[in-house]
């Protein structure tokens, strides 16, 4: 049976109809004594360990069960229907990723409360609009630090608790200020199973159960709505495609009970808040908490976790940190270069013959074996979405045994519209789409000519199906303008339950539609740069061309309203002092300085004219400038999915451009 075939034909206990807190309580009877979380020891200060939970080893991870999980998440959402939620009331999470977010999330649920989610990165004015936009009734937070955060703006809101995730000190004399430890201790005081399973039976499979704030590059975020249902349905179609379906050979990786995922993205965030969280809890997973992006390494290598999902930007850091580690150690740089460069050759070659497969069999044993050692010897799966991936890193961690299945979504989506069937991988693609979506392109949008090479539809993608949002919260002005009735000259794709309405979704994304039925991303419609001699080019493709560059950290691509194309490129200022050192250039101290000095400029060239071998003559970087700033979510510059903020890059580096476009 064809894999497509089998993914629409296959159910199993974990799909279903149900709401979250159902799924949740049914995964915790299927997987009662199956460890559910791992958390670190000497991290965090938390209110629910001593008294609830043992406290982990510092440095190492404690587990417990999914009775035990369930168990917490019971007195939880007992505890904060003491304190006075009802269903339908918003309830704010402002913290990281870790263990109690995962609990405190099932446990409102379970209570009829819509979850609304707070970057930890979000500045007081932010914290403001995002309780006060959704008429927040109370909020959860990490620790001190992010209760003051709230206190500072607490006049301007209507919050009838605060709940703090670790322990506090100096709040006695604020009766609505509480630990998580004291909601649970209510909790264990007042909870009726009977009470509580009558609460999950009466939320409605179509109720609402999240506000996710988009972390746009631009205006204020705007809430989107998704419910039971976008959510339950994006887990259904996930588990058809990368569950363990009888038709899978035992070399198809698969997530399932015996998967042990690492778990770092912010739980904030869509992404993460499904795949990391949703599907893996109905799965029956085990999930683990890394202590922050900084520690993936050491955490990966304690855990040995057999999944993961990130998004570019961290795959590439991730991959930077090996090549440098890889140079210093006994493998040279000469060895690892060697080594990726017959991987990559491996993976592009559809039948390699005896010296190939040699050459391979000893690059594993030199270089790639230790890089999976180093990342704790078990990965199967690693899922990238959130952004474009680079085709190249794509091919490098395939080639390296750590293979990357990307996907695409959106927070309006719920998220996951397509991704990479484990089976079937086309590199460069971003998948075709799950089993229950439908898609559409609208060629309108797009300048065909710019695209008459790739052979399908290229245009903006449109998207139907039972995980798109109704909408966005109190904005219905931006929600009739995110949907189009009309879609010309493309037929549907995919069978979902909503094939037959008339609205879809404009993602905003331009898209290939191969005959195949694999999408592959090209840009946001917004971000196509149409230059002055009428050409189109879609940045993210030469931008992520550097991706795994050890000269270049990071570009954005210049020049809308220009005659040619420019960049503005981060450079990796470590490479490049060892390269000046090897080579007995004496550079300046000054950071700045090394981004206007000749002979690293010279350098660099080498690597865009390699970057431009790969593109049409319109699309190649004719001027760069080199910028002395990594773009980060702390300067203002990445949202906290890591997506580059053109807008503030473009203001920052004003004097650069002008550079490049001032003669």
């Amino acid at each position: 049976m064809d894999w497509r075939d089998a993914e629409r034909e296959y159910e199993d206990e974990v799909i279903g109809t149900t709401t979250l807190a159902r799924m949740f309580e049914d995964s915790a009877e299927r997987n009662a004594n199956r460890p559910a979380q791992k958390y670190k020891g000497g991290v965090y200060d938390r209110s629910l360990t001593g008294s609830v939970l043992p406290a982990a080893t510092s440095g190492e991870f404690g587990t417990i069960s999914y009775a035990e999980m369930r168990d917490v998440v019971r007195m939880l959402s007992a505890g904060f229907r003491d304190l006075g939620v009802d269903a339908g009331d918003r309830i704010g999470l402002f913290s990281n990723t870790r263990m109690e977010w995962a609990q405190s999330d099932f446990a409102l649920l379970g209570a009829g409360a819509v979850v609304t989610t707070v970057y930890t990165s979000s500045s007081p004015n932010q914290v403001r609009y995002l309780l006060d936009d959704p008429d927040a009734d109370g909020v959860v937070v990490e620790n001190e630090t992010l209760l003051e955060n709230v206190l500072d703006v607490e006049d301007e809101l209507d919050l009838e608790f605060i709940v703090s995730i670790d322990d506090l000190d100096g709040y006695d004399d604020r009766d609505d200020i509480l630990t998580l430890g004291e909601v649970y201790a209510r909790g264990e005081e007042t909870f009726d199973l009977e009470a509580y399973e009558q609460r999950i039976e009466e939320t409605e499979f179509d109720d609402l159960a999240s506000l996710i704030y988009t972390s746009g590059t631009t205006g204020q975020p705007k809430g989107v709505q998704l419910t039971h249902k976008n959510f339950r349905s994006n887990v259904n179609g996930i588990r058809k495609r990368i569950g363990p379906r009888p038709d899978k050979g035992d070399d198809v990786p698969v997530l399932d009970d015996e998967s042990l995922a690492m778990s770092y993205l912010p739980l904030a965030h869509v992404f993460e808040r499904t795949a990391g969280h949703f599907v893996l809890f109905a799965s029956g997973a085990c999930v683990a908490y890394a202590e922050s992006p900084d520690t993936l390494q050491e955490d990966f290598s304690t855990v040995s976790p057999t999944a993961a999902t990130s998004v570019p930007r961290v795959y590439e850091k991730i991959y930077d940190g090996i090549r440098e580690e890889a140079s210093g150690s006994a493998v040279s740089e000469r060895i690892f270069e060697w080594a990726t460069d017959v991987g990559v050759e491996y993976q592009r070659t559809d039948s390699p013959g005896a010296i190939l497969n040699a050459k391979q069999a000893l690059a594993d044993k030199l270089v790639f074996s230790s890089v999976r050692e180093a990342l704790g010897g078990e990965i199967e799966i690693l899922i990238s979405g959130g952004g474009s991936l680079s085709p190249e890193l794509c091919r490098l961690y395939h080639a390296m045994g750590l293979p990357i299945y990307e996907g695409y979504g959106l927070t309006e989506t719920s998220p996951v519209v397509t991704s990479t069937p484990p089976e079937e991988v086309k590199i460069g693609t971003i998948g075709p789409a799950l089993v229950n979506v439908d898609l559409r392109v609208d060629e309108t949008v797009a300048d065909q000519e710019a695209f008459e090479d790739d052979p399908g539809e290229v245009g903006e993608l449109l998207v139907k199906g039972p995980n798109v949002t109704q909408g966005y919260w109190n904005k219905p002005g931006a929600t009739e303008g995110a949907f189009t009735q009309d879609v010309p000259g493309s037929e549907a794709t995919g069978e979902s339950e909503d094939s037959s309405s008339g609205r879809w979704f404009r993602t905003g994304d331009i898209v290939h539609l191969r005959p195949d039925g694999y999408l592959e991303f090209r840009d946001r419609v917004k971000q196509i740069i149409v230059l002055s001699t009428g050409k189109n080019v879609a940045p993210g493709p030469i931008e992520d061309a550097f991706a795994a560059s050890e000269i270049v950290e990071q570009a954005m691509v210049v020049g809308d309203g220009e005659k040619f194309i420019g960049a503005l490129l981060v450079p990796n200022t470590p490479h490049i002092r060892d390269w000046a050192d090897a080579e007995g250039i004496d550079l300046p101290d000054d950071p700045e300085a090394i981004c206007d000095d000749d002979r690293v400029r010279e350098y660099v060239q080498q690597e865009v004219d390699r970057v431009n071998e790969n593109f049409e003559k319109h699309e190649t970087i004719k001027q760069f400038e080199l910028v002395p700033l990594e773009f980060t979510e702390e300067n203002d510059m990445l949202t906290p999915t890591m997506k580059k903020k053109r807008r503030v890059i473009l203001e920052r580096f004003e004097d650069r451009i002008e550079r490049i476009y001032g003669d």
